[in-house]
């Protein structure tokens, strides 16, 4: 194996409003912000290994999964004890559940205020 050029540092998703991303983000895995622009164009959140930065941008479209015409780019999947219970706390915090469960008995997909699928998972490494 050769030597890494780097690390990863930051997954980054594109939103329309960097202020309510960052919060649900930062209220859904307790991160907390080490970073912002001048303008809050960029909001970088850590405390969880890679940083998750959110970055504004204008015109943005939501993906709609599982099918497009804006398909999903990447999702995030979230470890979680118990998936009831953790999916009824992301929906509180702002998350909306989907029509669509591939498995729901081991991923729960939902959609962050900016329309971004993510997965609570049992499944782990």
């Amino acid at each position: 194996m050769t030597e890494p050029v780097g690390q990863l540092a930051s997954i980054s998703l594109d939103c329309p409003d960097t202020e309510e991303l960052a919060g649900f983000y930062s209220r859904l895995l307790g991160l907390q912000e080490a970073f912002a622009t001048p303008d809050r164009g960029v909001v970088a959140l850590a405390g969880a290994g890679p940083m998750l930065t959110l970055m504004r941008v204008d015109n943005y479209v939501p993906p709609n999964w599982p099918k497009g015409p804006q398909r999903q780019q990447l999702h995030l999947d979230i470890a979680v004890e118990e998936l009831d219970t953790a999916a009824e706390a992301a929906i509180a915090l702002g998350a909306t559940s989907t029509a669509h469960q591939p498995a729901p008995g081991q991923w729960r997909v939902l959609l962050d205020p900016a329309g971004h699928p993510f997965c609570l998972t049992v499944v782990r490494p």
